[in-house]
């Protein structure tokens, strides 16, 4: 278990960077920018035509030949177009099972957003881990455009709101957040890692740092990211595997540096074990960088309804889910 630093001040992000988814169908694909047939843009007419019920569904997203199930959370049946969130499992997880630990069918019911869980492509455990770049090598999927493929036909299926998509993940699916930010930013509204914020791999240079040449998005994308200091598995503080390394904050202010932020970065404490380091000055497009330093969490989703006692202590003093909508809400991509 990682050690707290003795001092909790507010720090630039130089000191902090020293810190050691039951009906299925094959489904059409249609582009991530383009509106369903059914909707008006030139009118302002959002309407459409959802193809699947309310409640929980696995749609069938096709990809090299395959049909891959993706668990989906649709809250009600208006015929209006809906934000995506994409919630991507642990390593050996399933998007089924990170629904429930998330508890995010409750958010989604709550605030009317469109809620999807795939799965990955490599046998891990009892489940699945991702094939995240620079990550994993031979693995039997490129999940970057697996996942391209899985919104394209998700956004038709669900009636997405191709403005308003978002990624979310917890440890691997964190990370998978992360990639998919750094190759898929014109694509992607926002993204909300949760104990697995990275910004490419590790420099082979100074593994203390992300490697620049690893992370390059087209566009500032706004992200909201959720760590504990216990973490045993993805070190808050750096250290651990060779392809983790470099720390959480690290991870952060290369984010703040590819959005353009200036400045130093505004700490707040939100509880007695939870403070939020905010990157939003001088950011472009307004693509603010938020970290919650989570002191007591261990490799866990913070306000999850389920605990995880094998991966340390779950902080309730926040609500990952209900903290990441907020966030989301505020940031559709540009120009929408």
């Amino acid at each position: 278990m990682t050690a707290r630093p003795p001092s909790r001040r507010p720090a630039s992000f130089g000191r902090l960077l020293a810190t050691p988814v039951l009906a299925t169908g094959m489904l059409g694909l249609l582009a991530w920018q383009a509106a369903p047939a059914s909707s008006d843009p030139a009118s302002g007419d959002r309407s459409c035509v959802r193809s699947v019920p309310a409640g929980d569904t696995t749609v069938d997203v096709p990809f090299e030949g395959r049909a891959y199930g993706v668990a989906v959370h649709v809250p009600d049946s208006g015929g209006e177009q809906r934000p995506l969130v994409v919630n991507l499992h642990g390593s050996q997880s399933k998007g089924t099972w990170q629904l429930d630990y998330t508890g995010m069918r409750a958010a989604s019911d709550a605030h009317g957003f469109l809620l999807a869980a795939p799965d990955g492509v490599i046998p891990a455990g009892d489940g699945y881990a991702w094939n995240v770049p620079g990550v994993t090598e031979g693995a039997p999927r490129d999940d970057i455009r697996f996942l391209d493929q899985a919104v394209d036909t998700l956004s038709g299926a669900l009636c997405a709101d191709p403005a308003r998509i978002y990624f979310t993940g917890y440890s691997g699916g964190g990370r998978m957040a992360s990639a998919l930010a750094c190759e898929r930013s014109e694509k992607i509204a926002a993204v909300a890692p949760v104990a697995g914020l990275r910004a490419g791999r590790p420099d082979p240079a100074d593994d203390s740092r992300p490697d620049p040449a690893s992370c390059a998005p087209a566009r500032a994308v706004p992200v909201i990211a959720f760590h504990g200091e216990q973490d045993g598995s993805n070190p808050y503080f750096g250290g651990g595997t060779g392809t983790w390394r470099y720390s959480v904050p690290a991870a952060q202010e290369r984010w703040a540096e590819l959005n353009g932020c200036t400045g130093e970065p505004a700490t707040e404490q939100l509880t007695a074990h939870v403070r939020r380091v905010s990157a939003t000055e001088g950011c472009r497009d307004g693509a603010e960088v938020l970290l919650h330093d989570i002191a007591d969490g261990g490799h866990t989703w913070p306000g999850a309804p389920q605990d995880k006692p094998e991966n340390g202590h779950t902080n309730r003093e926040i609500d990952a889910d209900e903290l990441m909508w907020s966030f989301f809400e505020k940031h559709p991509l540009p120009g929408a």
